[in-house]
């Protein structure tokens, strides 16, 4: 038997190493440590010896044991230093190779357009307002002629932060804002573009979008002004044979007040499917400023006058770039953002 572990001792120590992975250990492990093992099989013949020479052999067979598993620690030791030599080698970067230049960033659709629109009416003289997206119930609906208890304000489908704080549904509080700040009748020609807030969402409307509202208040100030500002407009963003028709229409802010047409930018006013065969798309509401608007501010309509528009950032950017479901332009996917 001492015969036998021995052998098994020096068979197992070669084995070990002249092993080349992780894989030939663990069954080598198995074929000489494990309870089925080459050296529990001989020891099951212990039984038999003479008692004598059992505790010699028990010796034997742990000091053999003993000596396999060192050589087995050894061996995992030295194969994964050779791992880790090997994954430094191949991991190693050559620093003088040239990097990989990263793609460059795109303006995004929205950005696009909303920069050519600011552009345009900075161009016409306006200037740019942009205010708070958290309002007071009072610059959102009481101070635009629209009390608690006005009809309209189911035209809204606010957000309430609380009883009298809202998120904005429109950029018209930055024209009371600015109103309040200058002198009484002092005349204003702003823009306000910005994000404002609203209860809806699908191919046409967000709960988030983005909106550019006009103002212009001063002496003498007309329909027919509200009328060739917006033709000044539309014929630098669409072309200049685009024509702008003005349909009567209501808003508590405005009196008298109209929806605004314009030739419809997929058929030049021939008729097609997406005008309805109209040759006219509607783009934006439109209106004098209301009388008692101008009082909340401190105005006397008696003395000045003015007229007011809005319309949505996001619906000009599909009419221009011809994106047919408002949603793309908040997906953020880069196959779409790309082409512009």
């Amino acid at each position: 038997m001492e015969k036998k572990l021995n052998q098994i001792k020096l068979t197992a120590l070669e084995h070990i190493n002249s092993a080349t992975d992780m894989e030939q250990l663990e069954e080598l492990r198995i074929k000489f440590l494990s309870k089925k093992g080459e050296l529990r099989q001989v020891l099951r013949g212990m039984g038999k010896m003479d008692a004598k020479l059992r505790p010699v052999i028990g010796k034997l067979a742990n000091r053999i044991q003993q000596e396999i598993e060192e050589k087995f620690s050894s061996k995992i030791h030295e194969l994964k230093e050779k791992q880790k030599t090997q994954r430094i080698k191949e991991e190693t970067i050559d620093i003088t190779l040239p990097g990989k230049r990263p793609p460059a960033g795109h303006i995004h659709p929205l950005n696009l357009i909303y920069g050519k629109m600011v552009d345009i009416f900075v161009g016409m003289g306006f200037e740019v307002k942009e205010g708070r997206e958290v309002e007071t119930d009072y610059y959102c609906f009481e101070a635009l002629n629209m009390p608690k208890d006005h009809p309209a304000r189911d035209m809204q489908d606010t957000f309430y932060i609380s009883d009298d704080v809202v998120l904005r549904t429109h950029t018209s509080p930055m024209q009371i804002h600015t109103m309040e700040a200058k002198q009484p009748n002092e005349p204003v020609k702003i823009i306000c573009p910005g994000r404002v807030y609203r209860r809806d969402d699908d191919a046409t409307h967000s709960p988030m979008f983005h909106q550019i509202e006009g103002l212009v208040v001063g002496p003498g100030v007309t329909m027919a002004d509200l009328k060739g500002t917006l033709e000044a407009f539309f014929q630098q963003m669409f072309g200049a044979s685009t024509k702008v028709r003005l349909r009567p229409s209501y808003f508590p802010f405005t009196e008298p007040s109209a929806e605004v047409d314009i030739t419809c930018v997929f058929c030049s006013g021939t008729g097609c499917r997406t005008c309805k065969q109209s040759g006219w798309i509607e783009v934006l509401g439109s209106g004098m400023v209301h009388p008692n608007v101008l009082r909340n501010v401190g105005y006397d309509p008696e003395q000045v006058s003015g007229f007011a528009f809005g319309m949505g950032i996001d619906r000009m950017a599909m009419l221009k770039l011809g994106i047919n479901d408002l949603r793309l332009l908040f997906a953020n996917d880069l196959r779409m953002i790309e082409q512009y």
